[in-house]
């Protein structure tokens, strides 16, 4: 394929793309959290879809049960403690914004250096994949190699996502159980 030529993933990737951004505009403009909950569930699985037309279908399941399912559900039951509206600021957030600008313009700058997208000769494809499916059989004996990295390469990495899922949901039911308890004359 010729660098420009259009295909219908990409076309399909670039139309998602452009409904996370105004996704993302409409959370910014919301006063209502309800809304923005419910917009923020939208967003993640247009991510899972993003992800699943890129191939990582592994990552678009987590990105579905932990942004769309758990969170939203952890969001609602931080949402149950609070009022619905948001209230208006005291004054223009302009500081933030820059910063937030500021740290986004980094980050994009620090794409550039990066391989193309599935560049075969990325160092990612060159160096550690080979060596996780050649060694994988030796090393820990599990059949699939998706398995083998998040479980046993990636051990450590799942264990602290499990654990900030699990706190974060123990954190809300703990608020919950003490605004319950505090109703009570």
């Amino acid at each position: 394929m010729a660098r420009g030529e259009c295909t219908i993933e990409s076309l399909i990737i670039n139309v998602l793309l452009v409904l996370m951004v105004v996704t993302v505009l409409v959370i910014a403009r919301s006063r209502n959290l309800f809304g923005v909950i419910v917009l923020a569930g939208v967003y993640s699985f247009l991510m899972s879809t993003v992800l699943v037309a890129m191939d990582a279908v592994d990552v678009a399941m987590t990105e579905a049960a932990v942004g769309a399912g758990v969170s939203t559900v952890l969001f609602l039951g931080a949402l149950h403690l609070c009022r619905s509206e948001e209230a208006k600021p005291v004054h223009k957030p302009w500081l933030p914004l820059a910063v937030a600008v500021s740290v986004g313009g980094l980050l994009v700058y620090g794409t550039l250096g990066l391989p193309a997208f599935s560049d075969p000769m990325a160092p990612i494809h060159t160096h550690v994949a080979p060596r996780y499916l050649k060694e994988m059989k030796q090393e820990i004996d599990i059949p699939n190699a998706v398995t083998a990295v998040l479980a046993s390469y990636r051990g450590y990495d799942t264990l602290g996502e499990t654990t900030v899922v699990f706190t974060a949901g123990a954190g809300v039911i703990a608020l919950l159980r003490r605004r319950r308890k505090d109703r009570k004359p």
